[in-house]
């Protein structure tokens, strides 16, 4: 019975001091692993203070991108940048593009051109090239009280260097009636007479009196 209580005893000792040991080992395993580990700080005003460093930290970044946009910007103005420079370039591109358009519409002829005495009317209303040949279209009308007669043979045709150049004529009447109506006909040079004329200038007088003076002159040709 005494050794029954003696090895009953014996057991819970040896199981006390087994789960003694247990629970030390587990417990420094435990320890070892939460090394380094610490609590976070849950304290308000902690947090406040960190979200507001933080948030003027976000700040802070901001402001200096946006002052060196504008340091860049004022720079690029101030100093003659490359925006600048381009855009004195495109405007002098306009300038020069305005200028020329100013020229060739100043070098344009403005038709009809015309000349008229004692009630007769010769207008030029265009000067085309036609094959070999450059053509004047004019017209002719008398708004005076009598008929006047035509030889166009006393067509004087002249360039700009004084040189006579000949020409021929079709469709103009021999005889232009006094009932204003326009009468249309061509005048036409052979361009091999031109010589690189620039100008012609004209004159046409009546037959056979020859008191007419009817005359043009810087019709441009080229």
């Amino acid at each position: 019975m005494n050794s029954s209580i003696l090895l009953t005893l014996s057991l819970l000792a040896l199981m006390f001091s087994a789960g003694l040991g247990s629970a030390s080992w587990g417990f420094k395993l435990g320890r070892e692993a939460l090394k380094g580990i610490t609590q976070p700080d849950t304290r308000p005003t902690n947090s406040l203070v960190g979200a507001k460093d933080s948030s003027n930290r976000r700040e802070e970044v901001v402001m200096l991108k946006e002052e060196k946009i504008i340091i860049n910007v004022k720079n690029t103005i101030i100093n003659g940048g490359i925006a600048e420079k381009k855009t004195t370039k495109e405007n002098s591109q306009k300038k020069t593009a305005k200028a020329k358009s100013s020229q060739d519409t100043k070098s344009k002829q403005s038709f009809p051109i015309v000349s008229s005495d004692a009630g007769i009317v010769l207008e030029v209303n265009d000067v085309r090239k036609w094959g070999n040949s450059l053509v004047l279209d004019v017209n002719l009308k008398n708004q005076g009280d009598r008929a006047v007669r035509f030889l166009y043979s006393f067509l004087n045709i002249t360039d700009e260097q004084g040189r006579v150049i000949s020409a021929s004529t079709e469709d103009l009447p021999g005889e232009l009636p006094p009932n204003g109506r326009r009468y249309y006909g061509i005048i036409t040079i052979p361009i091999t007479l031109l010589d690189n004329a620039k100008e012609l200038s004209l004159e046409l007088t009546d037959y056979p009196a020859q008191k007419l003076n009817l005359k043009m002159s810087k019709i441009k040709i080229d």
